[in-house]
């Protein structure tokens, strides 16, 4: 008789059974591996846009293509790659960091992945109409958005696309969610959560929030190509930005909270000591993700048509609670056997890199500044610092940090202290030279410009640097296939964590635990360390 044990596995058997199961480990992992794949197509993208704009004139596509390129890789890479990647991880991981068997409502969080891969599939599926892909940018502005200036049937399927994306994400959202308030161990009450849930919390909570306003936008924006009258009306586009940006500012915190979750807890294993200030970590995200639902409108300051003083109160309040997040973060490091393996330096490379991101938003939330450096590429690197330099390192982090537990084996060393030195490299080559191009007047969203703006060196610089992150990204993939082909085993524990998810089997079975160890805090496996020792 097959065992309970072993069931599970046998009814797991299959690549069919395998994208319809609903252990939510396996949804997670299919949803990074699509992901992924989007990254991976969109950056192909970037590559391609970034060689256009090498050097003045035209030498790759033309305007129209640079366009759709414009508006896919902005689209795949925020509704398709780093906002899916930020809940995957939270769907594999909290069950397991809080003692829980499965995930709330599998079933629903099966039905979340594949609307995350229609909405996809429907949105790259406009490259094949006849007047092409979206090229309305990432945003849809109205009226780049409208039936007059983007005709055709590409237009339509984005908007689809986005609506389906969108809806998959707040069931996942949801899912998350109650799985955190509802099914946790007996003994794990919300303040002995760790830090990466209540990154997740305060994730799912800005999703459950702001993302429906985004379908409704969607859906009003396809009533208005086909039948008009909702932002084709005097004050229809700004209209159409406030419903937009009330979406578009809080999902930055969507595609960053986890990850800072991540950073946190790769700082206190590698650094050999308990997280530093962890009631003050809690509050301040709440707090953030409670402001950023308060500054949406700072993406308007340029329409004359918000109030100033309140939308950039509110965004440089934001400091506060990112300034505690930093403290704590360095604080923790403070005194520790810090261990610089390759998850850890991933972990350095986020932090200091994300500050130039926080620093560039906080210039960017003052009026005045902000009116001489809106739609430049200043905001193209600012963005870019948070999502890439910021996010990306986090992920990496986290990659490194996890895959024992997931795969059973380590990826390797020397390789991924390569791949880090490449991307820091790649990111700052990249990114850094923006802000100064932004600053000196050179738009955004432009496939061309004059030999004697003086843009030439620095988007020399700017594309040199994108084709190195190509390059570390090469670097990772030959990292994987080798850790895969010559499996370095890895037992339960091999970081010594200190969260729960280390104290079951790598990869974990079907169930996630046979037993768990006393909870007394929100770092269990460091407290037995200490008692033992």
């Amino acid at each position: 008789m097959t065992s309970v044990a072993e069931a599970p596995a046998v009814r797991s058997s299959g690549v069919l059974a395998s994208l319809f199961s609903t252990d939510h480990k396996r949804i997670a992992l299919n949803l990074l591996a699509v992901s992924f794949f989007w990254f991976l197509l969109d950056g192909v993208f970037a590559l391609l846009m970034r060689t256009e704009l090498a050097r003045p004139g035209m030498q790759l596509m033309s305007e129209d293509t640079y366009n759709q390129l414009f508006t896919e890789h902005g689209s795949g890479m925020i509704f398709l790659f780093v906002t899916p990647l930020a809940l995957a991880i939270g769907l594999y991981f909290v069950p397991l960091q809080i003692g829980a068997a499965e995930i709330a409502g599998p079933r629903f969080a099966l039905g979340g992945f594949w609307l995350i891969v229609a909405g996809g599939l429907t949105m790259d599926s406009g490259w094949f109409t006849a007047h092409g892909a979206a090229k309305a940018g990432w945003t849809a502005f109205y009226p780049l958005s409208g039936a007059q200036r983007s005709p055709g049937l590409g237009m339509d399927l984005w908007i689809i696309g986005v609506v389906l994306a969108t809806v998959g994400a707040i069931v996942l959202a949801a899912c998350i969610l109650s799985t955190l308030l509802r099914l946790r161990a007996p003994s794990m009450t919300l303040l002995r959560m760790p830090v990466f849930c209540w990154t997740e919390v305060a994730t799912c909570l800005m999703v459950l929030a702001s993302f429906p306003v985004l379908v409704v936008a969607m859906v009003l924006l396809y009533y208005d190509r086909h039948f008009g009258g909702v932002f084709d009306t005097q004050g229809g586009p700004v209209a159409y930005q406030h419903l937009f940006w009330f979406y578009g500012h809080p999902v930055v915190y969507v595609m960053f909270f986890p990850f800072v979750g991540i950073v946190a807890e790769v700082v206190a294993v590698f650094s050999r000591r308990r997280f530093f200030g962890y009631s003050a970590m809690v509050l301040s995200l709440l707090a953030f993700a409670g402001l950023s639902m308060s500054v949406w409108a700072h993406h308007m300051f340029a329409t004359g048509r918000v109030t100033n003083q309140y939308f950039s109160l509110t965004s440089t309040s934001l400091a506060v609670p990112g300034g505690i997040e930093y403290f704590d973060l360095v604080a923790t490091m403070i005194g520790g056997a810090i261990l610089l393996r390759t998850p850890m330096l991933f972990a350095l490379g986020f932090i200091l890199q994300f500050l130039i991101g926080g620093l560039t938003g906080i210039i960017l939330g003052s009026p005045p500044i902000d009116y001489h450096l809106t739609d430049t590429f200043f905001v193209v690197g600012h963005m870019h610092y948070v999502l890439f330099a910021g996010s990306i390192f986090g992920f990496f982090a986290g990659a490194y940090y996890w895959w024992p537990k997931v795969f059973g084996c380590f990826l390797g060393e020397g390789l991924g202290k390569l791949q880090f030195a490449l991307m820091v490299i790649g990111t700052n080559l990249t990114f850094f030279p923006m802000h100064i191009l932004g600053y000196d007047g050179m738009p955004r969203r432009i496939a061309n410009y004059s030999k004697h703006a003086g843009w030439t060196g620095l988007n020399e610089l700017s594309t040199a640097g994108s084709y190195v992150i190509a390059l570390s990204m090469l670097v990772f993939g030959w990292n994987v296939w080798r850790s895969m082909r010559k499996r370095v085993a890895a037992g339960p524990d091999p970081w010594e964590g200190h969260t729960l998810e280390w104290a079951t089997s790598s990869p974990p079975p079907r169930h996630n635990f046979d037993s768990l160890p006393p909870i007394r805090s929100y770092a269990p496996l460091y407290d037995l360390r200490q008692g033992e020792s």
